[in-house]
Parts: structure tokens; sequence; C-alpha cells
């Protein structure tokens, strides 16, 4: 795959991605960025200092305390997420955590902190959902977040994995690339994936959040999923990874969609890709009931049930 960077950013495109959004924005705990490098590398460890992921007990040689795996990653807004780190240490952000005093997220929530400081450094950035083939050997791609973030001196949108910024995550994964400059070939944006599957062959079964042995979050439909919450993560829209609406409420076990649907996704797809056209993005959000984020989502939370939640 190959990929062309755009040679400037428009000035309404640098100011939208260097706002923050209703999810990246720290509210009245802003005073707590004041001392914050602006460097995005940085700003990358600071993120992963703060957290571990539900996942990561084994790396740490931690057992998450139920309450906080089950209840940690429901939390939408960055504000709130704030209150549950300086609760549990009242440190400057700066100070590296101790495992049992992290928040306990996902690669959302890494990403989406990590992206609320480069906003309030006036960096332009957003998360963008796809999928990853770094997290094994096995050849598939793990449904995962990260974060793009507009590097001014190389004129382009580069990957960045605060998950990956720790020394202890990059040799257990054994990685061999920069995390803050991820290999599209590497992380799949949802659009490229899509179109991996729909035009060059690539096998749905190696699309998911795990193999099919594993479960049943895999395959075209699950895709799909992705390509909704990338467009609106592109629109400063980042909700939970399991907050569903419009057809996505609708998902059961069938893993393929039916041909409109098909048709929908491939004309996102070829908007959402590595090389994003800002205002046909804008536009295709704000113009379709199945794309655009309602008012009140559908939480299909994994530990705590399904529920409706109405955004802020």
């Amino acid at each position: 795959m190959t990929f062309t960077p755009a040679a400037r950013l428009t000035p309404d495109t640098a100011a939208f991605y260097a706002t923050q959004s209703a999810f990246s924005d720290p509210g009245e705990l802003a005073p707590l960025y004041a001392d914050l490098p602006d460097d995005p590398a940085q700003l990358a460890v600071v993120a992963r200092d703060l957290m571990i992921h539900r996942g990561e007990g084994q790396q740490f040689h931690h057992t998450h305390p139920q309450d906080r795996l089950h209840n940690d990653a429901e939390t939408r807004y960055i504000d709130d997420i704030l209150r549950i780190i300086v609760g549990r240490d009242d440190a400057p952000l700066t100070r590296r955590r101790e495992v049992g005093d992290r928040f306990v997220g996902v690669c959302r929530d890494f990403s989406l902190l990590h992206c609320s400081f480069l906003r309030h450094a006036g960096i332009p950035a957003r998360i963008r959902s796809g999928f990853a083939d770094y997290f094994g050997n096995n050849g598939f791609h793990c449904d995962h977040v990260v974060t793009e973030y507009w590097d001014a001196e190389r004129g382009a949108w580069l990957l960045a994995d605060a998950q990956l910024a720790d020394p202890l995550v990059t040799d257990y994964w054994k990685v061999d690339f920069d995390p803050m400059d991820v290999p599209r070939d590497r992380f799949l944006v949802a659009g490229e994936a899509w179109r991996a599957i729909r035009e060059r062959g690539a096998d749905p079964e190696t699309f998911g959040l795990h193999p099919p042995a594993e479960g049943p979050f895999w395959g075209e439909r699950f895709v799909a999923g992705n390509v909704r919450l990338d467009l609106a993560a592109l629109n400063k829209v980042e909700t939970l990874l399991w907050d569903v609406w419009g057809e996505g409420e609708g998902e059961g076990e069938e893993r393929t969609l039916p041909d409109p649907s098909r048709e929908l996704y491939d004309r996102v797809a070829l908007v959402i890709g590595d090389d994003v056209p800002f205002d046909t993005a804008r536009e295709l959000f704000a113009g379709n009931d199945t794309l655009r984020t309602p008012k009140t989502v559908l939480c299909m939370a994994p530990y705590n049930g399904t529920s409706r939640v109405t955004l802020r």
C-alpha cells in the first residue's frame, strides 16, 4: 500500500483538529496540563504512564481489581478519566504512576488522552479506528485505536500508538518500528481494512477483536462497525468502542452485510482511508442518518451489559 501524504494542512482542518472535542476536553481540569511537554513522543509516554490496558495484567504482573476492570474503560470523557487518575494519585500528570494506581482502560483511552494532550499543545490530532497486525504473529488484524497527529516538519499525518510508549510493552510484542510513526501497512485504518477485504481479497476472518475461534467479534460486519467509529472520530465524536447506532444496533450473529450496506461502506471507505478529504468527511457524517452519531447510543459494555446512554 502506498500512501502519499498531503503537502499542507488547510487552516480550517488545522483549527478543527487542534481544538478539543466534547470527549477530549479536560474542562475544569485543564490546569493539570500546565506542565506537560509539547513533544508528541513525550506526551505519548505521559499518557502511557497514567494508564494500563485491561489486558496487560500478565505483562505488568498485576491483577486488576474487578471494579476497575469493569468500570474504568466505561468512562467516555477525558475530564472524568482525569478525575479517576488524580483521585488515585494526585501527583502531577508527568509523574509515572504505580501500576496499581493507573486508569484501567483500552486502546481508545490511551489514544484519546494522547490526542487531548496534543490538542492542548496546539498540534492537530485525531484518533483513528482500525486494525493492527503487531499484537501477535499469526496474520490476524486486531481491532485497535491509535492517534494520528500532524507533523508540520514532514508535512504529513503520522500514526502514533501511545499504548506502545513503554519498552516493556514494545519488547513483549516484539515491535520493530517507531511507535510514533506506525507504518500504515501495520495498522490499517478502518476504510483501508474494508477496501482490503472488498477490493483486494483479504480474508474477513483475519479482521476483528480476536480470531474466530475465540468469539463472535470478527468479519465483514465488525469491520463495517469500525468504519462507522472511524468516521465519527474524524468528526471528533470519539465514542466508546462498544457504543453503537444506526445499522449497528441490529448486529447479531450474521457476519456479512446486505448489498446496499456494502455499497454504502464502499463509498465511505474511499473517504476515510489514509488520506482524508476533510470537507467530504464532514459532509458524509452530517448527511447520513446511518453514519451520524445520534444523541443517544446503545452501549454494549463488555462487562456491565447493554444500556442506552445519552451523550453530552
